[in-house]
């Protein structure tokens, strides 16, 4: 057998409110030491090692993903100005192509394209394939063309530390220019002559703290900084309105809002306020040009609404008022104003929904009863996702959908807002004779150890499950089961269709998300109820969860496993302290693990702007002692409270060496720290040398990186 890397401890002491915790692995976190490295390669080389005799499995799953995937495919084109864009994938290829020809008339049917044959006047705007080269990694960060349709501007990281350099390129035939910008963040916004754009800078913390203007062939050194955030709790982000008439610049902590704007046509004119920060008041903003041309900002805001509502007023001035009112539990995502329409984001039976409302013509375009008027968009099998696509048009009279739930593949469709009528323009093909019906989804609920309900959505083969007469859904016995998880932000984990997860529930696993508090899916109150102080309730709904599906005959826990990534990462290493008897197996992708000595460092990224989700350990006492309860890599155990060895589940855990959001070194001290507590823990680490937080790029790499990780899951929670 393969022996696990070794890192000499050194004890490195850090005191905090009196209490003084020893690291004996900090000094991993220096990325510039060949030490350091060689202990990476290393753990690389053991993954490997320990991984070898599931290679074939491996193989059979890589062939398994691609068969199902038409390699060769387009987008649904969408209709801007006097272009068509879409996006092409080639057999072979491992990353899109932008494309767009040439539209005729006002037709708002997309063109009948073949995803094997170029059509006539068919312009590449980028193909990311070119564009990579000979590079292990990219990303495009930004892809932004200019208002008049002759200019993209191109954002690329090949590091994967969403450090972008931009470049403008020609799309008319106009000579190429020479502007180029270094360190850009993702934020970007062309003003309307085209000649000038917005864009944001990170501080040494990755925080997008600085808002500059460009102008066309100017040098970059000669760039105007319109906008500096100083609190370093606060990000800057910028774009343009779907009216095209206002240019939005968000200032953002995780509890407080601000948004400053100009016009489009005024490129150099003063950034303005609309609404100054109130600490814990958060808002956004959409403008909208009505059919008398008079202007108005929409604000969905939680001031007096815990679970969000929109108000309306000129953009004159004057007073804000209530047209969508807050409905406890159905949280207001969302609002996108067209030129007749508005399409609500809504959270219902804690899923993404879509709400339409025409809008009124004469001096009132929202009327009374706006929601009452509204029509919510069908999502067919429940649990589903609803939710907005590309829509670039203010004018317009339909509006582009996405529908799908765990067995649905996703289906692309224009929504005739007038009518209802809904015209499906494309669905995702699943190669191979994908048959829906051999599959069962459906949504349980699982009461949590204060008693509140917690849903979790399950898929599983039709032949594992019996359906019952009030339509819930009864286990046929014990199944080897896969718990995903995330619950921090407030960011939902909706059920989404994924051909990939067919290898596994094609071999009779089951899958299941806990939509956990600190996640979003059941309104604002479910978050706050997970983060701060009462964090740990993230960990013990996602633990009740999987402890039922035990008790209920859902899964054994020699069968069961859990995954999550980042803040999820942090939720597998929690629940593998609390119960590390209870898993047979626990994927951790990038996880946020060494949470206490990671949020008492200011310098490190996003560790100001994390406080109001976490706590400052540093400043508060309680959020210390809060922080040194749960943090994974504080609470592995050697032995139980009765002194027997604690044996955890098997750990596949990831990391990548360019991560700017959670440090390489947290998941490789917290493997070092597993092992120590226990030879007998099998713990495997895959370190990215080469790449951040998303992991590797290009499709045909990521679907092996994918396979090998499902590899590792079946070997582990299925009989051989």
């Amino acid at each position: 057998m393969p022996t696990p890397p070794t890192a000499p401890q050194r004890p490195y002491a850090i005191t905090r409110h009196g209490d003084t915790r020893v690291d004996p692995y900090y000094w991993l976190m220096n990325r510039e030491s060949e030490e350091v490295l060689a202990h990476l390669r290393a753990e690389n080389e053991y993954l490997e090692a320990q991984l070898a005799p599931q290679k074939e499995l491996e193989e059979e799953l890589f062939n398994e993903i691609k068969d199902r995937v038409e390699e060769t495919d387009i987008s649904v084109p969408v209709r801007k100005g006097q272009w068509w864009y879409f996006v092409r994938t080639r057999e072979g290829l491992s990353y899109p192509i932008s494309v767009r020809v040439p539209a005729d008339g006002d037709d708002l049917t997309p063109p009948e394209v073949d995803p094997t044959t170029t059509l006539p006047g068919e312009q590449v705007i980028l193909d990311e394939n070119e564009e990579a080269g000979d590079h292990a990694f990219l990303s495009v960060g930004v892809l932004a063309l200019s208002p008049d349709e002759t200019w993209v501007a191109v954002g690329t990281d090949f590091e994967g530390d969403e450090r972008h350099h931009v470049t403008i390129r020609p799309l008319a035939g106009q000579a190429p220019i020479a502007d180029e910008l270094d360190d850009i963040s993702y934020g970007f916004a062309w003003t309307n002559d085209s000649r000038h754009f917005f864009y944001t800078r990170v501080d040494e913390a990755m925080r997008p703290w600085q808002l500059w203007r460009h102008q066309l062939e100017t040098p970059a050194e000669d760039d105007v900084l319109v906008y500096q955030e100083d609190d370093a709790q606060y990000t800057v982000s910028v774009g343009r309105s779907r009216d095209d008439r206002v240019i939005v610049v968000m200032l953002n902590s995780s509890m407080t809002s601000e948004v400053r704007y100009l016009l489009a046509d005024e490129p150099t004119s003063e950034l303005l306020v609309l609404e100054e920060r109130r600490h814990g008041i958060e808002y956004g903003v959409e403008h909208f040009v009505d059919a008398t041309s008079r202007r108005w900002w929409l604000k969905i805001t939680n001031e007096d609404a815990t679970d969000f509502r929109l108000l309306a007023r000129l953009a004159e001035g004057g007073d804000w008022r209530e047209i969508v009112p807050e409905r406890s539990g159905c949280r207001l995502d969302g609002v996108d104003a067209f030129s007749n329409f508005l399409a609500l984001g809504d959270r219902e039976n804690g899923c993404a929904a879509l709400r339409l409302v025409p809008l009124l013509d004469g001096d009132d375009p929202f009327g009374e009863g706006l929601v009452e008027r509204s029509s919510l968009v069908d999502g067919g099998t429940f649990p589903n996702t609803v939710v907005l696509t590309s829509n670039p048009n203010f004018e317009t009279t339909q509006v582009r959908v996405m529908v799908t739930s765990l067995v649905t593949p996703r289906l692309v469709a224009d929504v005739v807002v007038a009518t209802g009528e809904v015209i499906v323009r494309k669905q995702q093909q699943v190669l191979g004779g994908y048959d829906e019906t051999q599959y069962v989804t459906g949504r349980l609920w699982v009461e949590a150890s204060d008693q509140v309900r917690v849903p979790v959505s399950v898929v599983a083969r039709a032949d594992l499950l019996e359906v019952a007469a009030d339509g819930a859904l009864v286990p046929k016995g014990p199944a080897p089961l896969l718990l995903y998880g995330y619950g921090s932000y407030e960011i939902s984990i909706d059920p989404v269709f994924s051909s990939l997860r067919l290898s596994l529930l094609d071999r009779g696993v089951v899958f299941a998300i806990a939509h956990i508090r600190g996640g979003g899916e059941m309104g604002r109150s479910w978050y706050e109820m997970g983060r701060l102080a009462q964090k740990p309730t993230t960990f013990s709904d996602f633990v009740a969860v999987a402890r039922w599906l035990v008790d209920e005959g859902w899964t054994t826990p020699s069968q069961l496993a859990a995954r999550g990534g980042s803040a999820g990462g942090l939720l597998m290493g929690a629940v593998m302290n609390d119960a590390p008897e209870l898993f047979r197996a626990v994927v951790a992708e990038v996880p946020f693990v060494d949470v206490v000595t990671t949020m008492l460092d200011a310098s490190l990224p996003l560790t100001v702007g994390e406080w109001e989700e976490w706590g400052n350990p540093d400043a508060s006492a309680t959020s210390y002692r809060t922080m040194t309860g749960y943090s994974p890599y504080d609470n592995v155990r050697s032995v139980s409270d009765d002194g027997a060895a604690v044996l955890y589940p098997h750990v596949f855990a990831t990391g990548g060496l360019n991560d700017s959001r959670v440090g390489f070194w947290e998941p490789a001290k917290w493997v070092l720290r597993l092992r120590d507590a226990n030879p007998e823990n099998q713990v495997v680490l895959k370190m990215e040398l080469g790449t951040g937080h998303s992991g590797v790029s290009g499709r045909y790499d990521a679907w092996r990186e994918e396979a090998q990780v499902l590899a590792w899951l079946l070997n582990e929670i299925t009989e051989p």
